[in-house]
């Protein structure tokens, strides 16, 4: 019982440091929206810098071991709560008492682990080991890379759906971590939800949008 509850207080922290990689990873992203030529310059500069700042190098760490953790703990639980639960004959009736996607939280984190392997691949990775050709500035050329992908359109509908996959973890996620974590009261119940929501409609549409603007306007 007391590895489980740690394992959940683990699991919970660890999403919350990734909401927070979602929040500045997306206003890193949106430099995407600028005109082409500003964009560009723009986002291979802030790129250079979270690649080689010291700072940013241990937190990235940090993020990696998070999604790690976060993800081996979710299937460990879901694994646990599953043989915990009894025979596969009894009537599922917990429907009545909550959301579709409250109950599929581990299928829904394993299209993101998924998703984040592909993502990994194809731009973290090339960036890191492979090679770009530099812009202006001197500066590798991830702007080129991330345009060149979005201009195929079952990239993006695949990116769209992965961001929606994400929305729908969030809206589930986000305050079960601070249920977990003790930091619940009655009295605010409703606007903790009301936070979660807001938070993940506005990471679905900020993440969901700028694919489809490259592609339709790059």
């Amino acid at each position: 019982m007391k590895n489980a509850i740690t394992r959940k207080n683990l699991m919970a922290l660890t999403g919350l440091f990734l909401c927070f990689f979602l929040i500045i990873h997306l206003l890193g992203n949106l430099q995407l929206l600028m005109p082409p030529n500003e964009a560009r310059l723009q986002y291979n500069l802030y790129s250079d810098f979270l690649s080689n700042n010291i700072l940013v190098k241990l937190i990235s760490y940090v993020l990696y071991a998070s999604i790690l953790v976060h993800t081996i703990d979710s299937i460990y639980l879901s694994i646990k709560a599953k043989k915990a639960s009894g025979s596969s004959y009894v009537v599922d009736k917990r429907n009545r008492a909550s959301k579709w996607y409250s109950r599929q939280m581990m299928l829904l984190g394993t299209l993101i682990f998924a998703f984040l392997v592909i993502h990994f691949k194809d731009f973290w990775f090339i960036y890191k080991f492979g090679t770009l050709p530099m812009d202006s500035a001197g500066n590798k050329d991830l702007y080129g890379l991330v345009v060149a992908s979005f201009q195929d359109l079952w990239y993006v509908i695949l990116y769209a759906i992965s961001i929606l996959v994400l929305g729908f973890h969030l809206l589930h996620g986000f305050f079960s971590a601070f249920r977990t974590i003790g930091l619940y009261n009655p009295k605010y119940n409703r606007i903790v939800k009301l936070i979660g929501v807001i938070f993940a409609v506005s990471m679905t549409i900020g993440y969901f949008v700028i694919p489809f603007y490259i592609y339709l306007n790059v």
